[in-house]
């Protein structure tokens, strides 16, 4: 038994395996990551593990996404195996005795790929039979296409980089890339000479035999050398075609057709970034700690400088202006822009569209109409889709009162989107484009991915390729995932939401549709910025202080911009910057001075109430001159009295980790209770004339609610439509049809 465990310890795969966790750790942190990815432990929030378990091409999985991305899990299985062979040959000598070096080297290397291969087919079967509603035929084909893309680029890697040995490229790189003329410019370090020869009997051959060490033939270890520099040389080549291929996909940002699956593009970025990561260990050894410290100041540098600008834009926003004309954000400016006599012009020019309003309802006999009001939760598609669904069947039983009746929409992130795509349908109807706003189409097209695209920017436009330009709405701007999150959603719409905020100033003022506030975060002092078609400053600061000392603590966009074109902004990059969570989406850079960033609207509010609020507060005189039942529609993602399960404090890791995160995890549920203050007050001022209606999405299974990102499986949409008949949001219903027919 001795001799038997021996021999298993001697064997090369089980040395390369341990070798991998004794040196070196920091490469398999790229494959914890993507199990823990793939497992929903990382990332679940973002709902990142849909990009390796529903993979979409052109807005759906299908066997062609899965050979995609078969093709790019080889090219990060290659990576890892390139990476590991250029650290860790010179500690297996005898490897340059083998004829295709390279080649046995994967094979002996491969324990770790096959056992995550093993474990991503269970984990992907299981997702697209359970979640998908996959049929079991169709998920065997998924399978096969995955491992079809897989096997082709293993052959074509190892035909193209390991056996052909003269070609223009390869010439080209191995002069510029050779491993010892690099390493010659590194002071020389005797650290960096390290007596750790791995101990190995037996290894397998390229035809899957056990053969032994010693049955190789002994050469010089200078020969040894050579021969494993020219491998080095080799493999730096594919790190280097790996980098061209990203960088080049980043073109094709615009192109559905050639934008492949975010999660391929995720992979290829991480066998790149694993092939730096080796690189800097190979090359610079002793000296690699002070490597990354020169490439991160460098890095820092050029963001300091404009270089790289990693922040987005608003797009049809005027960035052109020299920074004299362009408005400060200051206390006293922010008080001279916003001062009273503007917010009563602004309060009056209201008034007058509901007095509007109010004559086109009663010319269509709708005498007792109430003023509906509204608010909507974030909550990326999840929240959209909801929101959409609620909206259309409300609207639908009604037989259209909803859209009559409503004067002002807002609220935050995912929501505005569901609400905003639903207010164009409507008010396309009423303009005779579309037969009919009921179509099941426009629920689908609202549900559509968004994820995909905005990763595959991510890796393959931000990071890898930070400098494409692209012209919009007339003015220069840059690529980046801000900017394909609105391509995306423009195309899931068909279109309807392609257009500028000034689009809809006429209609609004008009009551051919209901106004709209579209809101984010400040993140510079945590105001709030308003983007509308008409004029808001009348919401711009609180109305307690008689004495108007109170501070501006909201913006109108189109008021402090009015020299940067304001309404000339896409009606996407005001979704988008309402709905930009932290890392998924970039912060939005405005032109001010000092320049503002936005971030989520949740951030400050994230179900609408504040706005809403204060604008019924604002226009309390109005309503009571004209005796106005008042209804507050609220739309939540999540149940208003069941927010959160408790957090237990009681381990080592819990003390550590809960203070520092107890307000990112209870965010939603601290604005809820602060919330309920505000309704309370609210009914209290209009006594019997306010009625708060709220629909809140209801999972038939609490533990398979779905998942806050901006991608849907079947069986989110599934429970996000049925839900609309649980006995909690009938009632509402019916609540809100007493309202509407009175």
């Amino acid at each position: 038994m001795r001799d038997v465990l021996k021999n298993i310890f001697r064997f090369l795969p089980v040395q390369l395996l341990i070798l991998h966790f004794r040196k070196y750790q920091l490469l398999l942190v790229f494959w914890i990551v993507l199990i823990a990815t793939i497992t929903g432990h990382f990332a679940a929030v973002f709902g990142a593990s849909s990009l390796f378990l529903s993979p979409e091409y052109q807005g759906e999985i299908s066997f062609f996404s899965m050979f995609i991305l078969g093709g790019a899990m080889a090219v990060f299985v290659m990576a890892w195996h390139i990476t590991t062979f250029i650290i860790h040959s010179t500690r297996l000598p005898f490897l340059g005795a083998v004829r295709h070096a390279f080649l046995k080297y994967c094979i002996n290397n491969s324990v770790l790929p096959l056992a995550f291969l093993i474990f991503y087919s269970i984990t992907i079967t299981h997702y697209q039979l359970r979640d998908e509603h996959t049929k079991a035929i169709q998920a065997f084909l998924f399978q096969l296409g995955f491992y079809i893309g897989f096997s082709l680029i293993i052959v074509v890697s190892f035909a193209y980089f390991f056996r052909v040995d003269r070609d223009l490229l390869k010439v080209v790189v191995t002069r510029i890339a050779n491993p010892s003329r690099i390493k010659s410019l590194i002071p020389y370090d005797a650290l960096d000479y390290e007596m750790d020869i791995v101990r190995t009997d037996t290894y397998l051959s390229g035809r899957l035999r056990i053969k032994r060490c010693d049955e190789l033939e002994t050469y010089s270890q200078k020969l040894l050398q050579t021969v494993l520099r020219k491998h080095h040389r080799n493999a730096v080549t594919a790190t280097i075609f790996a980098l061209m291929l990203l960088w080049a996909s980043g073109f094709f940002v615009d192109q559905p057709v050639l934008r492949i699956p975010a999660g391929a593009s995720f992979l290829i970025l991480f066998s790149v970034i694993m092939g730096i990561v080796g690189a800097m260990k190979y090359f610079l050894r002793s000296w690699e700690m002070i490597g990354w410290v020169f490439i991160f100041a460098t890095l820092s540098l050029m963001v300091k400088n404009d270089v790289i600008d990693m922040r987005s834009i608003a797009y049809g926003l005027n960035y052109q202006t020299d920074t004299m004309s362009r408005p400060r954000y200051e206390p006293e400016k922010l008080n001279t822009i916003f001062n009273n006599a503007v917010c009563l012009r602004d309060k009056q020019l209201e008034e007058k569209r509901l007095d509007l309003w109010q004559q086109k309802r009663m010319a269509a006999k709708d005498t007792n109409a109430p003023l509906v009001v509204i608010c909507v939760s974030g909550g990326g598609n999840r929240s959209a889709y909801w929101t959409f669904r609620t909206l259309q069947y409300i609207d639908s039983v009604n037989k259209g009162r909803l859209f009559d009746d409503a004067v002002l929409i807002t609220g935050a992130s995912g929501g505005m989107l569901g609400a905003a795509y639903w207010r164009e349908i409507h008010s396309s109807y009423r303009e005779q484009k579309i037969p009919t706003p009921y179509n099941v189409q426009y629920q689908e097209n609202i549900g559509k991915d968004l994820l995909n695209s905005i990763i595959y920017s991510l890796a393959s436009v931000d990071i890898a390729s930070p400098f494409n330009k692209i012209a919009v709405a007339g003015y220069s701007y840059k690529k980046d995932r801000g900017y394909a999150m609105e391509q995306e959603l423009i195309r899931n719409t068909e279109g309807m939401l392609d257009h500028k905020l000034g689009d809809y100033t006429a209609k609004e003022k008009n009551c051919d549709m209901p106004a709209m506030i579209v809101n984010s975060t400040i993140v510079n002092d945590g105001k709030r910025m308003m983007f509308a078609a008409l004029p808001v400053s009348y919401l711009s600061k609180p109305q307690y202080d008689k004495y108007n000392n109170a501070a501006v603590d909201a913006i109108d966009f189109a008021a402090f911009f009015e020299s940067q074109n304001p309404y000339n902004l896409r009606i996407t990059t005001a979704l988008r910057a309402n709905a930009t969570f932290p890392y998924i989406l970039p912060v939005v850079r405005m032109p001010s001075v000092p320049e503002l960033n936005l971030m989520d609207a949740g951030l400050r509010d994230n179900f609408g109430i504040e706005v809403a609020i204060r604008y019924l507060y604002t226009m309390k005189d109005w309503i009571a001159r004209n005796n106005k039942q008042v209804v507050l529609l609220q739309i939540r993602d999540t149940r208003e009295h069941e927010l959160f399960p408790q957090s237990p404090i009681n381990n080592l890791a819990s003390m550590i980790t809960t203070p520092l995160f107890v307000i990112q995890n209870k965010w939603e549920s601290f604005q809820s209770y602060g919330q309920s203050y505000l309704k309370d007050y609210a009914l209290g001022l209009f006594d019997k004339k306010l009625e708060i209606v709220t629909m809140e999405y209801v999972p038939e299974h609490p533990e398979k609610s779905a998942a806050l990102n901006f991608h849907l499986t079947r069986r989110e949409k599934k429970d996000l439509l049925n839900s609309i008949y649980n006995p909690i949001n009938q009632a509402a219903a019916l609540q809100m049809k007493s309202h509407l027919s009175n």
